[in-house]
């Protein structure tokens, strides 16, 4: 063995545990950095569907032991015992908050409405239609306040759940008719405007006729 070729291995072996120890820590670099595992998106919906369900029970047993009571005094102190008084506040309650608010959540038809706003828009009329909710609540109820409710009713306000039966239903079938009409009626428009649109064009694309002279 020569001079020149002791030296050598030495400079040979050096690059090869350099290279090892800079992929180790390479390789722990990456360990670290790794980032932590997150719950899905689908946990997240889930946990946040639970939460909403259990905050709409809460608020449901809460309504149900106080607003059936309330509502039926405060109808008790509007019809006081009277039969046509309580026959008209029915009729009117139960047209009044069934005509509108049905009249307004037919309007999501519209196509400038985005899902948005058209949740926004089923949202108000169904909180408009509240009277109508919380007869509801007192007639088909079966908590002490419903109970307590249906005996206001029977002494205080007699006549109140039959009129308000009868406005429901006139008010359902008024805002169905109007709307249903209305919806013909553009129906109509449409197809009037294309007629008028086919007649122009067959007007276009006919040869004029050029007049006589003399």
């Amino acid at each position: 063995m020569t001079q020149d070729e002791t030296p050598s291995r030495p400079e040979e072996e050096a690059p090869e545990a350099g290279t090892s120890e800079s992929k180790a820590q390479e390789l722990e670099r990456k360990i670290h950095d790794q980032p932590t595992v997150a719950p899905g998106r689908w946990v997240k919906r889930a946990v946040l569907a639970l939460v909403l369900v259990a905050l709409l029970y809460v608020g449901w047993r809460l309504s149900a032991a106080f607003f059936p009571r309330w509502w039926a005094q405060r109808v008790a102190d509007q019809v006081q015992g009277r039969m046509t008084a309580g026959t008209l506040w029915g009729l009117f309650y139960g047209f009044t908050f069934t005509f509108v608010p049905l009249l307004l959540l037919l309007q999501i038809r519209r196509r400038f409405f985005n899902w948005a706003w058209r949740g926004v828009v089923a949202l108000v009329a169904v909180a408009l239609a509240a009277p109508n909710w919380l007869t509801l609540a007192v007639v088909a109820g079966n908590s002490k306040a419903a109970h307590a409710g249906e005996r206001i009713f029977d002494v205080d306000a007699p006549g109140f759940r039959a009129g308000t039966v009868i406005g429901v239903v006139v008010g359902a079938v008024l805002a169905l008719v109007i709307v249903g009409t209305s919806m013909r009626m553009a129906h109509q428009r449409r197809e009037l405007k294309k007629l008028r649109g086919e007649r122009d064009d067959l007007k276009a694309r006919e040869p004029r006729v050029d007049g006589e002279d003399g």
